[in-house]
């Protein structure tokens, strides 16, 4: 039976459970007794996301996401699992990605994003009654998103200007093929992206597609990108988040707006001159904040539009992010969650409006929260060690939201009446053979006496009393925060008989504004201080071996890696991915020349390159003798490889032990299945050799995933 039909049948016949689920799950029987986690079970770990509740709350629509070693290559596929429990039914096929799951209003229809046929993203739509997937858009470039109006009659999709050999394409009814590029023509500040490359003046904007006449018609235009739309609940307005300011590509402004869906008026042609660009109708501007305000949603009455809102500019990327609400019409936000000086993430109204759902960071937790919309007392919903990521809410207020703990992967959960009830079992068989580490969060002082935070994995079997290699794992951002989620490699690490130590160090969220602040201009000071805290803790603790310590870390973990290693020569191993070394190497070459210049000043200014030069790790790599793995992808434009082949190099010339590991056509991530394998493998074989390998030697050749090779980088 195809998946489609398999589709057809679940909801004609309104029967859950069908043959197929298992291909995603494996139906293989579980071994005898528990293994260690090996490299290879990274490729039976699915991402889980987007989770969707039908209109009639029978269902939950969510997408799946599978790395094929094989294919080498990444898909979505779209499942559906019954809210109140049952076998989870796949949606669309297997060999054809497809993603953004939406119900129409009256869940008659489930529509969703791919690029089927090799040709652009298009809006594909599934019908409850029967029949195969129709393709509903047919635009000459690609849907990056796309919602329904709450009648159910149009769409709002977000298209970025197609390029003019698209639109030539497209009227001669042909499938556009690149051939030979045509130069980039830069006349932007912003001009680099990490995953596109160089930009040009091609905007995002909205339209509106009528469902049954196909008719698609702009509603928004200008020199700006917009994102984020949001219907109003009586269907005649869009809000939408916009950067509309004159230099939008020089400042970290956006706003949030709101437009007429009405077609925009054509004005009248005047002869011989260019036609007028579209009377875009009733364009309203909601939020005046000068931070980042963003992901607007509407009340149910359509009175108030809740949103972010980053209200301090001068701390740019390292300011708390907070929920707010505003009249729909403009005029001033108020702040819910200003004394709670914590990030905030996903938001929704709650059914009947009286309150705001959201996630927050919070000293390494990341709980679902509530706050009443006239403002009051934070409550969290669903807390301890676990982490919610995201959240759909029903119509009869229950709340489904994708939730993860250290020895679980993401799944997703349905929360009602105060009990949250997990919905699916992805990943049941593999961890019902695996042992794993056990997760603790740990408290110390750094050498200023400042409260760190941060979580120690410890390798199964772990004894009290014996002392083990330890890894010191930085995270990036530095705006993040480790937290109770799964973490892949770090269980690989800690099955490879490793201690591992994730430490919130100052920059870190999660723990206010001002503890993020605190590197302000100062990278590689407090925090890293903060890091070698976590080191001496954990050997104070007697876990930790002082004799076999490797620190790692990848893009600012990576960063703080290079700092650490050039003050201190108690590691034996070190890696460094996706890093920066010569500060002044990157502006112009990176996507991040606002930053650079709001933090540290322009480059060319003397005091201010006084600045980029002292923080530079570069400047101080006479003083490193830790052998150090380099990794990087390609194509990065956030942390170029310039930086990796310029730490490798001067580090060759120095004498010290190092290999450089280059990822072809990766971007900052590495996404490439055989790619991110070979990535583990390096980073364990690194550790094995410089640290020793703590299982014995009869273990080791049993151990799965572990594949040495020559040390000859590329």
């Amino acid at each position: 039976m195809r998946v489609r039909d398999a589709f057809v049948l679940i909801w004609s016949l309104a029967l859950p459970g069908l043959a197929g689920a298992a291909e995603e799950t494996g139906s293989a029987a579980a071994p005898a007794g528990p293994r260690r986690l090996a490299v290879d079970d990274s490729f039976r770990i699915r991402d889980v996301g987007d989770p969707r509740v039908s209109p009639d709350g029978q269902w939950i629509a969510y997408t799946v996401t599978t790395e094929d070693l094989e294919k080498d290559e990444s898909s979505t596929r779209i499942w559906m699992v019954p809210s109140a429990g049952g076998e989870a039914v796949a949606v669309t096929a297997k060999d054809e990605s497809s993603s953004d799951p939406r119900w129409s209003t009256d869940g008659r229809y489930l529509s969703f994003l791919s690029a089927r046929d090799e040709g652009e993203t298009q809006v594909w739509t599934l019908y409850r009654g029967g029949g195969e997937a129709v393709r509903l858009t047919d635009t000459a470039q690609g849907v990056s998103a796309h919602e329904w109006s709450p009648d159910g009659t149009r769409m709002v999709l977000v298209l970025r200007d197609p390029k003019p050999e698209q639109i030539e394409a497209k009227e001669k009814g042909e499938d556009y093929e690149e051939k030979t590029p045509r130069p980039w023509v830069i006349d932007r500040e912003q001009f680099k992206q990490d995953y596109r490359g160089y930009l040009d003046r091609r905007r995002t904007h909205l339209y509106v597609l009528d469902v049954e006449s196909r008719e698609l018609a702009q509603v928004t235009g200008g020199d700006f990108d917009d994102s984020e739309p949001a219907w109003s609940p009586d269907g005649t307005r869009i809000a939408f988040t916009s950067n509309r300011t004159e230099d939008a590509d020089l400042n970290y402004n956006s706003d949030v707006w709101v437009v007429s869906a009405e077609p925009p008026e054509a004005p009248e042609p005047t002869a011989g001159e260019e036609p007028a660009e579209p009377a875009f109708r009733d364009l309203v501007r909601v939020t005046s904040n000068p931070g980042s305000d963003g992901s607007p949603r509407w009340s149910p009455d359509g009175s108030l539009i809740a949103h972010t809102a980053v209200t301090d500019v001068e701390a740019i990327l390292y300011a708390t992010q907070h929920l707010a609400v505003s009249p729909a019409g403009g005029g001033e936000a108020r702040i819910l969650t200003a004394e709670l000086d914590r990030m905030v993430y996903e938001l929704e109204f709650s059914a009947q409006g009286e309150s705001l759902l959201f996630t927050l960071e919070d000293e390494g937790e990341q709980p679902l929260a509530r706050v009443p919309v006239a403002g009051g007392a934070v409550e969290r919903l669903i807390a301890g060690r676990r982490v919610v990521d995201e959240l759909s809410i029903g119509p009869h207020g229950e709340v489904v939201v994708t939730v993860t703990d250290p020895h679980s992967p993401q799944e997703i959960f349905r929360w009602a009446g105060g009990e949250l009830v997990q919905r699916t079992f992805l990943h049941h068989e593999l961890l019902s053979e695996l042992e794993l580490g056990e997760v603790e969060k740990v408290s110390f002082a750094s050498a200023d006496g400042t409260p760190i935070e941060g979580f120690v994995i410890r390798p199964p079997g772990f004894e009290e009393g014996k002392r083990y290699p330890t890894i010191l794992e930085i995270h990036g951002g530095p705006q993040a925060q480790y937290d109770w989620r799964f973490d892949f490699d770090a269980q690989l690490y800690a099955a490879h008989g490793y201690l591992v130590l994730h430490p919130n160090p100052r920059g870190s969220t999660g723990y206010g504004q001002d503890f993020c602040l605190a590197i302000w201009q100062d990278w590689g000071g407090p925090d890293s201080e903060d890091v070698m805290a976590a080191v001496d803790d954990a050997i104070a603790r007697g876990w930790a071996d002082p004799e076999r310590l490797a620190v790692t870390g990848w893009s600012y973990g990576g960063m703080l890696t290079n700092h650490v290693i050039t003050k201190t020569d108690r590691f034996a191993a070190a890696a460094t991915g996706a890093s920066a070394t010569l500060y002044a190497v990157n502006y112009g070459h990176d996507q991040y020349q606002r930053w650079w210049e709001q933090e540290l000043g322009p480059p060319w200014e003397p005091e201010a390159r006084a600045l980029w030069e002292r923080l530079s790790p570069f400047n101080r790599l006479e003083n490193v003798t830790t052998p150090t793995l380099i990794l990087g992808g390609e194509e990065d434009w956030n942390v170029p490889i310039i930086n990796s082949e310029q730490l490798y190099l001067a580090l060759k010339r120095l004498g010290v032990e190092t290999r450089l590991i280059v990822y072809p056509g990766e971007y900052h991530g590495i996404d490439t299945p055989s790619h991110a394998k070979d990535l583990k493998e390096r980073y364990l074989e690194w550790f094995g050799e410089h640290l020793g390998n703590p299982w014995e030697p009869e273990e080791q050749e049993s151990a799965p995933g572990v594949a040495p090779r020559p040390p000859t980088g590329l």
